[in-house]
């Protein structure tokens, strides 16, 4: 495993993106820039930033939110849940009594606007009713292309690979073109009520014997990638919506789908940090708030284990890409995992903050519950899980009212996707 490859990182990604605009800086200058480095007072300064959005006040409170949690609130804290039906109503209702951080709203939850717009209202209302004075985790996977969940809702943009395409054709002005079209998405997000996006893809895809990936990634090119992802976590940052960069440590040159099985990758170490790392240290470095942890079987990492369900792969994204923020698992529902023995378990133990669409959503909040009360997941584990999740929540929360969403917001975020499209192809 490396050492001290962080601080390389950063003056790698400091050379890549000199010149960009800052990270938080909307494009109409409203939001100010939330990624200055904090001062070496920052310990004794509430507003000093982190580097994954929260600021040291933030932290602080959200600690000692969790700190007065009971162990079922803890357990449903760390959970986004999975729901099958399209009534408002009765998520809102799972969602307050299992005490859970949010919900994953997919395209099976979705019957028109005014439904999705009903469901995040009812979900709203139903974490403040359970006595949170934040936010709720409400995600989607809209990453533009094929994996977007709102079709006919929310505006259609191309798949990632026209950021990679744009970024191609002219680096800085592609850059921007791809940091408005995250704004632009992030805004519409927020109008509908969500607070999440499961996006941006930061995995290198190999190609033509990539299943899973393909479009959904940058490039085949991992600079470009790179910047095509951090470029993304700007433009997220500035709408006020809480971005995931996934599939760490990179989905792409797996041959495998791990929503039907536990693809083995066969890379080496070297290959892994020379093809699938860069875009994750260029998002990190541009403090992106969340990273998405794969269902893959890293054979020079974690044999035989999934790496979201791997000490060792959350050490790698900690220790040495220095990642503060939060991690979430992808799907506990799918196939790679599912079939694990307490995957919940498994995965918070290893180092996991949120567990995203578990099989059985109630039946995972009892199993957490126990294995907390029966200290299988130790107290000081899961209440920083917690912490972490909510300090994200209250930086959403901030962001979101000092960026509010324009009344033409659908005009913009047409604009920005045919700015996409045009600068693509």
């Amino acid at each position: 495993m490396r050492t001290h490859r962080a601080a390389a990182v950063l003056t790698v990604v400091a050379c890549i993106f000199a010149g960009c605009t800052s990270q938080a800086d909307a494009p109409n200058g409203t939001v100010t820039d939330p990624t200055a480095a904090p001062s070496a007072s920052a310990e004794a300064d509430p507003n000093a930033p982190l580097g994954w959005g929260p600021n040291v006040g933030e932290l602080e409170q959200a600690q000692e939110i969790a700190a007065d949690m009971s162990s079922e609130q803890l357990a449903g804290q760390v959970i986004v849940g999975r729901y099958l039906g399209t009534d408002p109503t009765e998520v809102a209702t799972m969602l307050r009594e299992q005490h859970l951080a949010g919900i994953s709203i997919t395209n099976g939850n979705v019957v028109d606007e005014a439904q999705v717009r009903a469901m995040t209202a009812a979900l709203t209302q139903a974490s403040l009713d359970d006595g949170r004075s934040y936010p709720p985790v409400l995600g989607v996977d809209q990453e533009g292309g094929y994996v977007s969940h709102l079709r006919g809702i929310a505006t259609e943009f191309p798949a990632f690979d026209a950021a990679g395409a744009a970024i191609s054709a002219d680096g800085e002005s592609g850059r921007e073109v791809v940091r408005q079209a995250a704004y632009a998405t992030g805004l519409e997000l927020r109008e509908l009520g969500f607070t999440w996006v499961f996006a941006q893809v930061a995995d290198v895809t190999i190609g033509a014997a990539d299943p899973t990936i393909g479009t959904r990634s940058a490039s085949e090119d991992p600079a470009i990638a790179a910047k095509a992802t951090a470029a993304a976590v700007r433009g997220f940052d500035a709408a006020g919506v809480v971005s995931t960069v996934k599939h760490f440590p990179g989905h792409g040159a797996a041959t495998s789908d791990s929503h039907d099985t536990l693809p083995v990758l066969d890379s080496t170490l070297a290959e892994i940090e020379a093809h699938d790392l860069p875009p994750f240290e260029a998002a990190i470095a541009t403090h992106a708030p969340a990273v998405m942890l794969s269902h893959l079987d890293l054979t020079a990492i974690a044999p035989g284990v999934p790496a979201s369900l791997a000490p060792e792969v959350y050490a790698m994204l900690r220790d040495d890409l220095g990642f503060e923020g939060v991690t979430i698992t992808d799907s506990l529902g799918m196939a790679a995992v599912a079939a694990s023995f307490k995957p919940a378990v498994a995965a918070l133990n290893a180092g996991a903050d949120l567990l995203l669409m578990p099989v059985d959503t109630v039946e995972t909040h009892r199993v957490l519950t126990k294995a907390v009360d029966d200290g299988d997941i130790t107290r000081e584990r899961i209440e920083e899980a917690a912490a972490r999740v909510i300090a994200l929540q209250l930086w959403q929360q901030r962001a979101a009212r000092r960026a509010p969403v324009p009344a033409d917001v659908t005009t913009v975020a047409q604009d920005a996707a045919a700015a996409l499209t045009s600068a693509a192809y």
